[in-house]
């Protein structure tokens, strides 16, 4: 059996002159992929993120360098926009729910809530994550590809899985649109 592959290209532009994004998607079969392009603060390309629908989950893959080493909250946010210095134009995490922030609050968890990254102690990291809050399916409420897009966010510290409405895990410090 031949299986068909649909291919699409995103666009998408930084400010301040930074180079274009171009995530790209395909989709074989029940999977889709995306790939995104992370930037730092200064707008410079430190990494890329690979997102997977399969099945009811999203795999995310991701590889960066030149982070600070510790761990670091992770996160899906708002909105498609990763305007540097501080990305706050990505907006509050994606919580299409309206729930409160934090794997271990009784009343949490967005669905942008993801597990802190460990970066190691020579600025690189390399992690596999899951979700099953969350999906790349078009048309639904919890879609990272809705109007606008959402954001997948770095932060400067970890998160405590706890404190609404970031887990106290500080400042932006890496951005990736997802379009």
């Amino acid at each position: 059996m031949k299986k068909q592959v649909i291919c699409l290209s995103v666009l998408s532009t930084l400010v301040f002159g930074a180079a274009p994004m171009s995530p790209s998607v395909w989709a074989k079969s029940e999977e889709m992929q995306l790939k995104t392009t992370i930037i730092d603060s200064k707008g410079v390309q430190v990494g890329t993120a690979v997102l997977t629908q399969k099945g009811d989950a999203v795999q995310i893959h991701v590889e960066a360098k030149n982070l600070p080493p510790g761990e670091h909250g992770f996160h899906f946010h708002e909105t498609g926009k990763c305007d540097p210095p501080d990305f706050m134009s990505a907006g509050p995490h994606f919580n299409p729910q309206g729930k409160q922030h934090g794997f271990k609050n009784p009343k949490g968890f967005h669905a942008g809530d993801l597990f802190n990254l460990l970066v190691k102690e020579d600025g690189t990291v390399t992690a596999d994550l899951e979700s099953k809050t969350v999906t790349l399916k078009k048309g639904v409420a919890n879609s990272l590809l809705k109007e606008g897009g959402t954001a997948l966010m770095i932060h400067e510290k970890a998160d405590d899985y706890v404190t609404d409405p970031t887990g106290n895990s500080g400042a932006r410090i890496a951005c990736s649109v997802i379009q």
